[in-house]
């Protein structure tokens, strides 16, 4: 077999070769991210305007939380936290509006112990959603309805939704990488 007949089939089978890996490569590390952001990848990805652009950001926000100091919480600080969230549920039935307020400054406290940074909310929801991908439904649905709070829009039940709402992060963010309370420090 002459060489020009060999070269005419070798550079496209190792270009065929090439194109499976890179496309396995792509297929993988969107399942990777898929898996890790939940929800937030679809949401990125109809924010971005399409999956090139949001997974570029998702792998900034990874490379970004990489960089963060988060910390396992002592038995003595996930127990006070505990504490002050009793005590804010227990303000829902008195003032309602002031314990969702509370719920949302809590949450925050608590992500700033944990060691994300708090400095303001998009950069909150972003610095989050990689590790808490699954529950930053929660904290959107909270947070929205937190803010409607001074503007005497909300009702009692959207309240009380605001209170469940914020739990379910605040209960992921007190455990320690999705382990149970004891689990961690």
């Amino acid at each position: 077999m002459a060489s020009g007949t060999l070269l005419a089939i070798i550079i496209p089978v190792v270009l065929v070769i090439a194109l499976i890996a890179v496309g396995s490569a792509l297929l993988m590390r969107r399942r990777r991210l898929r898996n890790r952001f939940g929800p937030e990848y679809e949401r990125t990805v109809e924010e971005a305007g399409g999956r090139r652009a949001a997974e570029r950001e998702l792998m900034a926000r990874e490379k970004r939380h990489e960089e963060l100091d988060i910390k396992p919480l002592s038995s003595s600080v996930r127990d006070r936290y505990t504490r002050d969230w009793s005590s804010v549920q227990e303000e829902f039935v008195d003032r309602p509006e002031d314990a969702v307020h509370d719920a949302d400054r809590l949450v925050t406290s608590l992500m700033h112990e944990r060691g994300y940074p708090t400095e303001g909310y998009e950069e909150r929801l972003k610095d989050l959603s990689v590790e808490h991908g699954q529950t930053l439904e929660h904290y959107r649905a909270a947070h929205g309805i937190e803010e409607l709070g001074p503007q005497r829009k909300v009702t009692t039940e959207q309240l009380r939704n605001a209170m469940v709402h914020y739990r379910a992060l605040f209960e992921e963010l007190l455990s320690d990488r999705g382990q149970p309370h004891g689990a961690g420090a």
